[in-house]
């Protein structure tokens, strides 16, 4: 059973959702951006203490709240972990913004077109631990390269597959079959998603409903169907490579769907700024992102 305040909220307000969930093979990557080079720290229990500074430093920042943040997408790590002397999920809900856990152990190598998620056999032990620290929901993310239906077909299978094993543990499941910005076939994989999707939603039972992030099309309205879907609690997009103007542009086409984003939240923030830096540089974030949703 969802909490009945956060799935309204999830639904039906207006905001964006902070991807702030990045892995073990991104966080590097993201850690650069934020001003610290790999030279900085020594194996992984090092990267992942910068990595958590860094989301700390950002949902207590005084600019992010349920006022334009409603959810937050989080790491494991993260998600047992604390901010401000509270854990992450606690302080997320009293500041108002839902929390969502990412649970996907990576991608396989390209097959068919398309990178399938690898397999989770310990994703019921998670599920119940997220449940049980006050976690809404879940994010998980596998790549659509080319136009392949069938290699599409399988992509979408295993998200529903796996959203539907979410729902059994009462969270809400966000399907993320990410297609690929810089496809030469994008326009086809849009289509043939679009296609995928409206068949696996029409198969869900009467009493569920899961949630979609998908990249941005490249026909703008293309989704409309799925955001107007009632099996569909909210469609949301990834960044997908774009810049934060690119990726806040291509979305106010899209009216209905709303952000998702990571790198596009982040680009501008540095470790050495100041307090007074640092939030001034997230509230100018928010606040685009925030605007785009709203279109």
């Amino acid at each position: 059973m969802h909490d009945p305040k956060m799935m309204e909220q999830i639904e039906t307000d207006k905001g964006f959702i902070a991807a702030l969930d990045q892995s073990g093979g991104s966080t590097p990557k993201a850690l650069k951006g934020y001003g610290i080079e790999e030279n900085a720290y020594n194996g992984d229990d090092e990267m992942f203490a910068l990595i958590h500074a860094m989301r700390s430093r950002i949902i207590t920042s005084p600019c992010f709240n349920g006022e334009r943040v409603i959810g937050a997408i989080l790491f494991e790590k993260t998600m047992d972990g604390e901010a401000g002397g509270k854990p992450v999920p606690s302080l997320l809900w009293e500041r108002g913004v839902v929390p969502f856990l990412k649970v996907d152990k990576g991608l396989e190598d390209e097959q068919d077109g398309v990178q399938m998620m690898k397999a989770m056999p310990e994703l019921d032990t998670v599920l119940a631990r997220a449940k049980s620290k006050g976690i809404f929901g879940t994010k998980m993310r596998s790549v659509i390269n080319k136009a392949s239906p069938s290699g599409i077909a399988a992509i979408v299978q295993q998200q529903f597959e796996v959203g539907n094993q979410i729902l059994d543990h009462g969270l809400m499941p966000m399907l993320e079959p990410e297609i690929n910005i810089k496809s030469d076939e994008r326009a086809q994989c849009d289509e043939i998603a679009l296609a995928e999707i409206s068949k696996s939603l029409d198969t869900l039972a009467d009493d569920r409903k899961v949630m979609l992030k998908l990249s941005i099309p490249e026909k703008s309205g293309l989704y409309a169907p799925l955001i107007a879907h009632p099996k569909v609690a909210r469609v949301v997009a990834l960044s997908g490579g774009y810049s934060r103007d690119e990726a806040s542009e291509e979305l106010t086409k899209n009216e209905g769907m709303i952000a998702s984003f990571s790198r596009a939240l982040l680009q501008d923030l540095r470790n050495h700024m100041d307090d007074g830096q640092f939030d001034s540089a997230l509230d100018s974030a928010i606040s685009q992102i925030y605007s785009a949703s709203c279109t």
